[in-house]
This record gives structure tokens, sequence and C-alpha cells, in this order.
């Protein structure tokens, strides 16, 4: 009686494990496959750059900011989200070759009818909505990205068309934006405060973003 019992026993947790393996070939392989986690590439300040266009009657100037930080997040070759954190104390004028006008230029544009850079040293910008641009060709822009930006501790939404590349561990992103300045209290000779119509500059300047970012 014994031995039978045995006998049923032994059978029985063949046929179990039968059964499992089975259930284990049947398992479609896209189940057993672990999710992909997003992968963070941190932003290379010094291969990345921040170029500015202002325009007025009669000229305009440009100039950059440096970055302070920054990072892109992406799904395999998807953007999903990023932020970056501009020191607004580094910005300079590239335009004006007399040193002392350069230099005069630069603290006005540091000083509270500007940017105001000893109060508000940063501005940020974190994306909030990522949407592919579907055919986008080569080298065109194949996003379009919103996000809040801040200056002079004031935040905004703004959206923007941006070129965003992969390749190996490095995504390069690019970008123009265009800023109403009026948006951030900067209204140092706008049109909206009745400044004379020969010596008004434009409300709206320009950013030209390019990042390189690693894993």
């Amino acid at each position: 009686m014994k031995m039978k019992q045995l006998a049923l026993a032994l059978a029985a947790a063949i046929l179990l494990a039968g059964t499992s393996a089975s259930a284990t070939t049947k398992t479609p392989a896209g189940i057993e496959k672990k999710a992909k986690k997003a992968a963070t590439y941190t932003v290379d300040v010094a291969k990345s750059s921040i170029g500015w266009n202002a325009k007025k009657v009669g000229g305009e100037h440009s100039g950059t900011v440096n970055f302070s930080k920054g990072e892109l997040t992406l799904d395999g070759n998807k953007l999903t989200g990023g932020s970056f954190v501009a020191d607004m104390t580094s910005i300079k004028d590239t335009d004006i070759t007399n040193e002392g006008m350069n230099g005069r230029l630069v603290g006005h544009l540091k000083s509270d009818d500007f940017f105001s850079t000893e109060k508000n040293p940063t501005s940020t910008f974190k994306i909030t909505k990522v949407a592919p641009i579907a055919g986008a060709a080569a080298g065109a822009p194949n996003y379009t990205v919103s996000g809040d930006l801040t200056i002079k501790g004031i935040t905004k939404p703004v959206t923007f068309p941006a070129v965003v590349t992969v390749s190996g561990n490095t995504a390069e992103a690019s970008a123009k934006v265009e800023i109403n300045r009026v948006d951030y209290d900067i209204k140092y000779r706008a049109a909206i405060i009745g400044t004379a119509a020969d010596k008004i500059i434009d409300d709206k300047f320009t950013l030209d973003l390019k990042m390189v970012a690693g894993k």
C-alpha cells in the first residue's frame, strides 16, 4: 500500500513539474522582459551653451549665458523630460567690442531694470510635456516641448520646437525659444510703459539653446 502511495506521489510531482515547464515555455517573451527604466543624461555645461539676442529700434545685441546644471530624461531614444538651471550672473555681450561700453551694457542687464542678477542669480526651466513631431526630417525639430520657465522669480509656461538626437551614451538637444520679457516684469523701455517710439526695446528676445548630455 505504501509503495503504491509513493508511486502516486512521485507521478504527481513529475506531472506538476512538466506543467510548470510548459507554462514557462508558452509565456510570451515580452512579458518576461523587465520594463526598461528611463535614463537620466547629465548636461555637460562645458559643451553646452545659451545664446541670446535682443532687438531694439535701430539695432540689436547678442550674447551668452552659462548653464549651471541640467539633465535630460530619455526612455530609450525618446525624450520624456528634463530641466536646466542658467547662471544669470554669467551673462555676457558678444557684439560690442569697446570694453567700456560692453561693461556698461552687461552691468545694466544685471541691474533691476533687466534681470536683477544679485537678487535672482539663476533662471530655471522644467519640462512638463513632450510631444514627438511625426515624420520630422533629419535635422528638423522632432519634438514640441512645453515647460515652466522661471526668470526673476516669476514662472510662466513656454512651448517651443526642439531637435533631440541620441547616439550611444550621448544625447544632444537644441532649440530656439522666443521669450516675452514683459511676462517676467522686465519693462525697461517697453512700449507698454509709453516709451518714445525711437527708444523702444522689443518685448521679445530669443534664446538659442544647445545641450550636450551624457549618461
